[in-house]
């Protein structure tokens, strides 16, 4: 089975990529030379998937180049504050069918897109030796059968989905029906609740296929050219008023607010932890 059509997810604030996230969507985000999202555009036409759907909310209007030089179709999900990712798949619900599901911060060591999706939805996953604190799935006759948030030598949830048309079917009217009880859930907890009606398989991957930076400590493990230089202006302010270099300061860490977004940060410098706060552009020590 051919996917009909894209849709990736890109309405999320990703505070634990802070600061970046603070400054630019995390799809946006330059890997390597590439921009995340773009990459997997270029990868999934690559496959032969032209019709491509980007559901947008933080920043949303970051994204708009890529209708223009791209020919993504916007969709604005304009609860993305309120509710986790499952407010996403309802803004979509209108074109999804036999459709590959992404993460616009993921990224691809090779095009993981198949041109033959075959007739049974799948979730992507790579194998996990020893202990993990990844959502592991167990599958029985090829068909995922448990999921459980952490667990030891298993396939782990990540990256992307492929949901077949009766998939997507019987996933919306079980969404439409819970949709007022369900704000903080990502659409997967509501698939676990659900996996007899909601049959779905394992797609596996090679160890390091699919990689998903959390953090800009995680992105400078796989990118060199951050540790010097961050593309950060907040942090090259907050190295110009240090005396530091880009390249000293370390283990960032969001400061949560009330809301999905951030309030601040904190991070390492010689040893201290120091916290700066966006509302006061203040940088301080901390604890």
């Amino acid at each position: 089975m051919k996917a009909d059509n894209a849709v990736i997810l890109a309405a999320g604030t990703s505070s634990r990529f802070a600061p970046l996230s603070q400054e630019r969507p995390k799809g946006l985000t330059e890997v390597r030379g590439e921009v995340l999202i773009e990459r997997q555009i270029r990868q999934l036409r690559e496959a032969g998937v032209q019709e491509i759907y980007a559901v947008t909310g933080y920043m949303a209007e970051a994204f708009d180049y890529l209708e223009r030089d791209f020919g993504v179709r916007l969709i604005h999900n304009p609860d993305y504050l309120q509710r986790n990712n499952n407010g996403s798949i309802y803004a979509a619900r209108h074109v999804l069918g036999n459709t590959l599901i992404c993460s616009a911060d993921n990224y691809f060591v090779g095009n993981p897109f198949p041109a033959d999706c075959g007739d049974t939805a799948w979730y992507a996953a790579e194998y996990a030796a020893g202990p993990t604190e990844e959502w592991c799935m167990t599958e029985k006759d090829g068909i995922i059968d448990s999921v459980t948030v952490g667990g030891r030598d298993a396939w782990i949830m990540l990256g992307h989905v492929f949901w077949t048309e009766t998939f997507s079917r019987r996933f919306l009217k079980i969404l439409e029906a819970e949709y007022a009880d369900v704000a903080d859930q990502l659409w997967e907890h509501i698939f676990i609740r659900h996996l007899r009606v909601l049959p779905m398989a394992i797609r596996k991957y090679p160890p390091g296929f699919i990689l998903e930076f959390d953090t800009l400590d995680e992105l400078r493990g796989f990118d060199s050219s951050y540790v010097e230089d961050t593309r950060s202006a907040i942090l090259k302010d907050i190295a110009a008023r240090l005396g530091a270099r880009e390249a000293e300061m370390k283990d960032f860490q969001p400061i949560r607010g009330t809301g999905a977004r951030a309030e601040g940060f904190t991070f390492l410098w010689q040893g201290q932890r120091f916290r700066y706060m966006y509302a006061t552009a203040k940088t301080e020590r901390w604890m």
